[in-house]
């Protein structure tokens, strides 16, 4: 009985604090583009970080980069870099994306670029063609990382 009750107290003494472990951090860097509307670069809950979706905005400039869809999933992979490296998460962190493609015609060209930036063990990924992304942009890309 003595070790059934210890071996309770044990388990227990794991979760008594859930609310330590599931409380919510909002994530902010300068060097990813503010958020333009209600909503927050990144919240980390736990080892979780989602990040909202990133488009192509240069962060110093606070535009759209110029160019086709290689330059823009460059710069959205940066904005993704940047909120991760703000959060002491790195690329490799990364266990779900999701992007958006304002036309399904652009995807190879984005998969390349992306494919450069996870090399070894890619996240689950889904990629959809969107009728139109903010500012026009032609990629938009959300993912979700675990330590």
């Amino acid at each position: 009985m003595k070790k059934i009750l210890i071996l309770i107290i044990a388990l227990v003494g794991n979760h008594a604090h859930p609310a330590e472990n599931s409380k919510k951090e909002i994530i902010s860097t300068n060097e990813a583009p503010k958020a333009i509307g209600p909503y927050s670069q990144a919240v980390r809950v736990g080892n979780t970080l989602y990040l909202s979706g990133q488009i192509a905005i240069d962060p110093i400039k606070g535009k759209l980069v110029q160019g086709g869809i290689e330059e823009q999933t460059h710069q959205v992979l940066k904005n993704i870099k940047a909120v991760l490296n703000a959060s002491g998460f790195v690329l490799s962190d990364v266990v779900q994306s999701q992007v958006y493609l304002s036309d399904l015609n652009n995807y190879g060209a984005m998969n390349r670029i992306y494919a450069s930036y996870f090399i070894n063990d890619p996240p689950a990924r889904a990629a959809i063609q969107a009728s139109r992304l903010p500012l026009n942009a032609l990629v938009e890309i959300m993912v979700t990382a675990v330590k």
